[in-house]
């Protein structure tokens, strides 16, 4: 039986996404991205939408932190750095695949344990390097080793089989469900497989910002608020060196932050005001703008945010424009990037 308090799934549906961000070049709309957007305040009520935020859509990575709460509920015993590296996509960076090692070995474990599928690490510069050096991709290279390292670790300490734990009905990722049912208020409409090989709950924009919200506001000890003190305080854990989504987590104080593939962010404050995006074409330039604007109506000093506004456009080396966003997120005239 679903809890009363679990609505009903979103719908499958095309979504009804709306232009969230302009490309201007030289005071001339050039393009345009289309998206949606949904601002919580404190007390959970929708204060902006843009696009459809109700709709069924995959929140790609973005969905980690709720998977690591599962994780945590389940006797996952990780803290700080390593707890953070369970929620990461991360960068491929040496640290990041010792950690993964540190969770395997902990769990007894060894790197063919893991089923996520070889890469090369998600940073170009590291991934040029490894590159240069004859390296071959590896499953403690590829983003998501830090969540599945955890994902064993956790089946370890429950008694569950490893071989399958990718499985939908494995019970970890049906107790995964189960919390992210629990943190969005909503059924899963559909489950399909990440990029990684792990199953993907799909949810609505409003169900993930809200989840953000749970996460953050959580009561000190919990695992929800074990996740959020583990990711703030080791952003670059879960992310890595030079990544925009830590450095917002670094300039807002107490915002917790994660970006999911094809254009996904959410990002959550500690007294529960929540923002969430996605980007219709999956444009990473849009998603970070985009992000901040959406912050900013929903209080956040927008001196904060100053660092957040997507790279310039370049017309003969020299910036010309921007990405901005639409009105409904940031009135400045077009003109103001040219």
């Amino acid at each position: 039986m679903y809890s009363t308090s679990v609505a009903d799934a979103p719908l499958i549906r095309e979504p009804l996404h709306a232009p969230v961000a302009h490309l201007i070049r030289g005071g001339v709309v050039e393009g345009l991205h289309y998206g949606s957007v949904v601002v919580l305040d404190a007390g959970g009520t929708v204060r902006l939408q843009i696009g459809d935020i109700e709709a069924a859509f995959y929140p790609r990575s973005a969905l980690k932190p709720v998977q690591a709460v599962a994780m945590v509920r389940a006797g996952l015993p990780l803290e700080g750095e390593l707890l953070s590296l369970a929620a990461a996509s991360h960068s491929g960076e040496e640290r990041h695949l010792a950690g993964a090692r540190r969770i395997l070995e902990r769990a007894g474990l060894r790197e063919d344990h893991l089923r996520n599928v070889p890469d090369m690490p998600l940073d170009p510069a590291v991934r040029d390097t490894w590159v240069r050096e004859g390296r071959a991709p590896s499953r403690l290279a590829q983003n998501c080793s830090g969540k599945h390292a955890a994902m064993l670790y956790t089946c370890t300490l429950n008694g569950w089989p490893l071989d399958d734990y990718l499985d939908p009905g494995h019970p970890l990722q049906q107790a995964i469900a189960e919390i992210a049912e629990d943190l969005t208020g909503q059924r899963v409409a559909k489950v399909s497989v990440d990029g990684c090989g792990a199953p993907l709950f799909s949810v609505s924009l409003h169900g993930l910002a809200r989840a953000a919200a749970r996460i953050t506001t959580a009561a000190a000890g919990t695992p929800e608020a074990r996740v959020a003190d583990a990711m703030r305080d080791h952003a670059e854990m879960a992310s890595g060196a030079g990544r925009d989504v830590a450095a917002l987590m670094r300039a807002v104080p107490g915002l917790l932050a994660k970006d999911g593939y094809e254009g996904v962010q959410v990002a959550a404050l500690p007294d529960g005001r929540a923002v969430a995006v996605k980007i219709a074409d999956g444009a990473g330039r849009a998603r970070i703008p985009v992000t901040a604007a959406a912050l900013a109506r929903a209080g956040v000093d927008s001196g904060l945010l100053t660092g957040f506004a997507g790279e310039p456009l370049l017309g003969g080396g020299e910036p010309v424009g921007c990405v901005r966003p639409v009105r409904a997120l940031d009135p400045a005239p077009l003109t103001a990037c040219a």
